[in-house]
């Protein structure tokens, strides 16, 4: 990062300080989970968590690890706030399609504690923007309480066969049902929209399936409003994680890997819409 920005007035009373050289990283993983306008920034000595939910039944997680940036520095155990995740996104691409070829912009956020805006220093070329957005006492998040204890099947995937399989099941449908069996269709999602009732399955042998762990048949349904909100994720991953606990409550896992290679986590929880009966 220039030293133009780092010698803003304020700065050395950041309890929160991180500095990327390529913003379009952090960018990409918070519109994977842009929602909802309103998102809670908690920050540990293990990196960025950023929380968005919606109606009590879809919570969005993006882990954002040290390594991603070039500089973290937090003088707290950790940090909390809320801010207008819209606001920020249009922050971070302030430059806009001004940027030439091979250009990146730079970023550096700081934040002075509760009470105070979060500020961002973006450069590019030389040019240095300073963008305060206003922060927000944080809501507690909803705990789904979605203990690894209490999962009875997982699956891990490619992110390309996940992708595949959206694209040709009926996105008209008002939800999403999958069924984790032991025995087969093993791995299966089923859509019912105006075009009929579609399904895919995958065989727990498949090229694609990189783990599969089924210890009881479960059929749920999730209402896809909801979940089409993670296909932006899907979108961005390289590996999708899915998971089912006894109570039919869904998690999807994404693994994201940078432009630099660095990795990052996007995480959904879902609730199930009803419990499908066994025939």
């Amino acid at each position: 990062m220039p030293l133009s920005t780092r010698s803003q007035d304020g700065d050395e009373g950041c309890v929160l300080a991180a500095a990327l050289d390529n913003v379009r990283n952090l960018s990409n993983i918070l519109k994977a989970i842009s929602f909802k306008d309103h998102a809670v920034f908690t920050a540990t000595r293990d990196g960025l968590k950023v929380t968005v939910e919606d109606s009590k039944c879809l919570q969005a997680n993006a882990f954002i690890q040290t390594d991603v940036f070039q500089e973290f520095a937090l003088r707290e155990e950790s940090v909390g706030f809320q801010v207008n995740l819209t606001v920020l996104l249009d922050c971070l691409a302030i430059f806009g399609c001004s940027s030439a070829p091979g250009v990146s912009t730079a970023l550096r956020m700081c934040y002075n504690g509760y009470g105070y805006p979060l500020t961002l220093y973006l450069e590019e070329g030389g040019v240095v923007t300073v963008c305060k957005i206003n922060t927000q006492e944080p809501e507690e998040p909803i705990d789904f309480d979605f203990c690894s204890t209490n999962v009875t099947n997982k699956v891990i995937l490619q992110s390309e066969s996940l992708k595949e399989a959206f694209s040709e099941l009926d996105m008209t449908s008002e939800v999403l049902q999958i069924t984790m069996s032991p025995s087969q269709p093993f791995f299966r999602l089923s859509t019912f929209g105006n075009s009929g009732n579609a399904h895919y399955d995958y065989p727990k042998d498949s090229d694609m399936m990189e783990l599969f762990q089924c210890t009881k048949t479960q059929t749920n349904r999730y209402k896809m409003s909801l979940l089409k909100s993670s296909t932006k994720a899907l979108a961005l991953s390289c590996k999708a994680s899915v998971r089912t606990d006894s109570r039919g409550f869904l998690s999807l896992q994404y693994l994201v890997r940078s432009d630099d290679g660095q990795i990052c986590f996007v995480e959904y929880y879902c609730c199930p819409d009803e419990e499908v009966d066994e025939e």
